[in-house]
């Protein structure tokens, strides 16, 4: 019986990596270290009443509220208002619903390769510039008929060529300071071609700051017209291990709308509207107890593997948040993007893939 489920099982998976599925791009963003807590209940009051935040009553006025309902729709409008509406949202531990990361470092370089992988390879157990051996999902999908050149990556961190091999995949990483020299580049892009080297480095030589990456990613996006994109901001894990809350709230907020800006511009364009997915989530969780482990992450940090996702597109069921007792994890994500685009990684990838998450895809 067992052997005849898990038989049915994977010819389901491949059913639907043959099927026309209705997505024909994607965006992911990743929110490098926003912890579930915030996304599901908002400002954290032990946090705001806590030496963490210094304008006690300018961050009262900007994000209390009476319930975690109303406190999560001030924090991050469009997730509550768009996505939960229209997608689905994972990881509501408060509701018996969990995601987690499958790796046991809990930190941003593994949680990576987990997400774009769909493995957690112990190898990779460092932030250091080691070049991943693995093939990763995007590298997989820009292979495809009627994807070549279509796939692109922008991050503030600097540490993308590496996660996603840029020298073997051949992909466009743009990361840290890295200019986009397209030839026929836009005068927008070459502006900011100019401009991320002039504004303050408040993230050191490396890191660049998250408008900057937004705003490449969408001027390259009205010029360009990739189908897969990937944007990672960085600022919600500085301003953690910064210990300032308020910042880390305002980045919060700030990105929501980033992605908002970005949804709606791509809706508003014949070449993505009703054919796109977005997927949002973040490369590893933060601690809760003690209190000083909020700014904390990794091997050692109680619950840091305890993280989230959001996906909405015309493959995804508008079920909202999920209330179900069931635990996904990162390493999933690999071939549900893949299946999404009516693809299968795990067959190529030529090592170990997680299944898809498929209450993501219509049955």
């Amino acid at each position: 019986m067992k052997k005849f489920v898990l038989i049915t099982l994977v010819a389901l998976s491949l059913s639907y990596a043959n099927a026309q599925t209705k997505t024909q791009n994607l965006i992911i963003v990743t929110l490098d270290g926003l912890r579930w807590q915030e996304v599901f209940r908002g400002a954290d009051s032990v946090l705001v009443a806590s030496t963490f935040t210094g304008d006690k009553d300018g961050v009262k006025k900007r994000y209390w509220a009476a319930t975690a309902d109303e406190r999560r729709k001030i924090l991050m409008p469009f997730l509550w208002s768009v996505v939960s509406r229209q997608g689905q949202v994972y990881g509501n531990r408060d509701l018996g619903n969990k995601d987690e990361v499958a790796n046991p470092y809990h930190f941003s370089y593994p949680g990576y390769n987990e997400i774009f992988t769909g493995f957690p390879d112990k190898r990779m157990n460092t932030n250091d510039p080691v070049t991943n051996p693995n093939m990763n999902v995007l590298e997989f999908i820009n292979k495809q008929k009627g994807y070549q050149g279509k796939v692109v990556a922008f991050s503030s961190w600097e540490r993308f060529p590496q996660i996603l091999n840029a020298s073997r995949s051949g992909l466009p990483v743009y990361s840290g300071y890295a200019d986009v020299k397209t030839k026929d580049a836009n005068e927008r892009i070459k502006y900011l071609n100019e401009l991320q080297h002039n504004v303050p480095h408040y993230l050191g030589d490396s890191t660049r700051l998250d408008f900057i990456s937004y705003e490449y990613t969408k001027e390259y996006i009205k010029q360009y017209k990739p189908r897969v994109v990937y944007l990672a901001f960085d600022e919600t894990d500085d301003m953690a291990h910064e210990g300032n809350y308020s910042f880390y709230l305002d980045r919060i907020k700030q990105e929501d709308g980033y992605i908002k800006a970005l949804w709606d511009m791509v809706q508003s364009d014949p070449a993505y509207k009703g054919k796109t997915t977005l997927l949002i989530t973040c490369d590893h969780g933060r601690g809760e107890q003690p209190i000083e482990s909020w700014r904390s992450h990794g091997a050692d940090v109680k619950n840091s593997e305890q993280t989230w996702f959001a996906v909405l597109g015309p493959d995804t069921p508008p079920t909202g948040e999920v209330k179900t007792a069931t635990t996904t994890y990162h390493k999933q994500f690999a071939q549900t993007m893949a299946l999404l685009l009516g693809f299968d990684f795990k067959k190529a990838a030529g090592h170990e893939v997680g299944d898809a998450i498929m209450s993501v895809i219509k049955k």
